[in-house]
């Protein structure tokens, strides 16, 4: 029931928001669904954790299989392990953060939080469908309220960035598309995970549907060279789209990447494993020095989800059980720093009305909350130990330093080098928002409770992970790709960091 839950609450919530929700009304009744959704995603943990206790050999828990369409075998089929949990409670985090940061959203407030709780329940789906057609319709589900997000509330080329992500997220969907129906073809006639999983589908099948599937949800976590949409998306997006789409949408395509890809055809994973991890090396440098050269704050944190989603990219690649773990770290970890992030510069450029670098300085004197938490944001961005950041980070270097080929240990090198060039912009950007005299400032209104209760939470979450990794790496032990195959991914697996 809790499975269901999670995926009814917000659905119900978005109708009641649709039929009562004008003006304050909205923002309150969203928020009253968002606190339900964490407290449903804590319970899942709490029991998946006593229940895994007792049944360890289980790939998935908590089933329930509902048949939608007979002749496909098209099922409402849910399911989790330890990474959808993982997820989840990312979801329901980021969720109430980006309703809480939108409290005082005054232009058609109630059709905004419809379309921002439906974000939320895509997400759900997609990390609770033990069916492959039926993830692919949350997916999507995902998609329209995003371009209708950044094309009416957005800011800058609002519609011309809204066009830009829809076509490229659609060019993903069709590629998701085409390769669940070669799997289904291809394989036992069923679109169940759980089924394909255990029939092993033939080497020839997997060679030529696994680039459609990687490549398609690729799209979504910003895989080079299909990254282009991240910047305009992110910079164009409201306060609470631009978490979402960083904090929850992009861990859409790291999340089928894992499920779908690599763990239903582990014999292509390894067959293309080189081919990521230069794609995520790639991604990893490409997005550093890019970020370099921006101006706008904004673009800043949009550029360096590239790079950052580069390592979730370089985990799998690598496949190891560690490097695997590291890639669902980086989700996770990825998905907190980044909505601080978006949720720090919202509150900034409410106050001063720009998002240009040179024309902000003294913050920290008008505005100390906000900018301490950009700074602890800024932090876990270039891997403090301490923060979530590093934890994620040097998780996929040591899984990738324990392959013994020359490409891995190359990569590690690489991706290792990336953080001095993080260190700079990260450490520039603050030093300009922050230190020297203040100018810049519009309104100084106060940060409001809604805005420091939505910081607190993620920063939270950033130090539960950061200072305590623990609980995260048992919960994800075992699950997935990185566990749930007996004959492994890799010939010398290993244990979990």
């Amino acid at each position: 029931m809790n499975l269901h839950l999670l995926i009814l609450i917000p659905l119900l919530t978005a109708v009641t928001i649709a039929l009562w929700g004008r003006g304050q009304r909205a923002a309150l009744i969203a928020t009253a669904g968002a606190v339900v959704q964490l407290g449903l995603s804590v319970l899942l943990y709490l029991t998946f954790t006593a229940y895994r206790q007792h049944h360890a050999g289980e790939a998935f828990v908590f089933e329930y299989r509902h048949v939608w369409y007979g002749p496909l075998q098209i099922a409402y089929h849910l399911g989790v392990d330890g990474i959808s949990v993982a997820m989840v409670m990312l979801t329901a985090i980021v969720v109430l953060a980006g309703v809480l940061m939108s409290w005082e959203v005054s232009y058609m407030p109630r059709e905004f939080h419809t379309l921002l709780t439906l974000l939320g329940a895509g997400a759900y789906g997609v990390f609770l469908s033990l069916d492959a057609f039926t993830l692919f319709f949350f997916l999507e589900l995902a998609v329209l309220p995003k371009y209708l997000l950044i094309g009416i509330w957005g800011s800058g080329k609002k519609e011309y960035c809204a066009r830009k992500l829809v076509l490229m997220l659609m060019l993903g969907s069709a590629l998701v598309l085409v390769g669940l129906l070669g799997m289904y073809f291809g394989g036992p006639r069923s679109f169940s995970i759980p089924d394909i999983a255990s029939s092993r589908l033939a080497p020839e099948v997997q060679q030529w549907v696994f680039p459609l599937l990687f490549t398609g949800f690729g799209i979504f976590t910003a895989l080079f060279p299909f990254h282009t949409w991240v910047p305009d998306g992110h910079s164009a997006a409201p306060t609470a789209g631009s978490m979402f789409l960083a904090g929850i949408s992009m861990k859409l395509g790291g999340y089928g990447c894992l499920r779908t890809a690599t763990h239903l055809m582990p014999d292509a994973a390894q067959q293309y494993a080189p081919t990521i991890i230069v794609l995520g090396c790639i991604a990893i440098l490409y997005g550093s020095l890019a970020t370099l050269m921006q101006k706008d704050i904004k673009y800043l944190n949009a550029y360096s989800s590239i790079s950052h989603c580069g390592f979730v990219v370089l985990g799998i690649g690598l496949l190891t059980q560690t490097a695997l773990h590291g890639a669902v770290l980086q989700m996770v970890s990825h998905g907190l720093m980044t909505a601080l992030f978006f949720a720090v510069i919202g509150i900034v450029y409410e106050r001063t009305h720009t998002r240009q670098l040179r024309e902000m300085g003294g913050l920290m004197q008008a505005m100390p909350f906000a900018v301490t938490a950009l700074f602890l944001a800024g932090l876990c961005s270039l891997g403090l130990p301490g923060l979530s950041g590093f934890v994620a980070e040097a998780t996929v270097f040591v899984g990738g330093w324990q392959q013994p080929d020359l490409l891995s240990r190359t990569a590690v090198v690489i991706a290792c080098s990336s953080i001095v060039v993080t260190a700079v912009y990260i450490l520039r950007a603050i030093g300009q928002v922050a230190m020297g005299p203040l100018r810049g400032l519009v309104s100084p209104h106060p940060v409001s409770w809604a805005e420091r209760l939505a910081v607190l939470l993620l920063l939270g979450g950033i130090f539960l992970m950061g200072l305590w990794p623990e609980w995260l790496v048992q919960l994800i032990q075992g699950s997935g790709p990185a566990g749930a195959l007996p004959d492994g991914l890799t010939a010398a697996p290993v244990e979990a960091f």
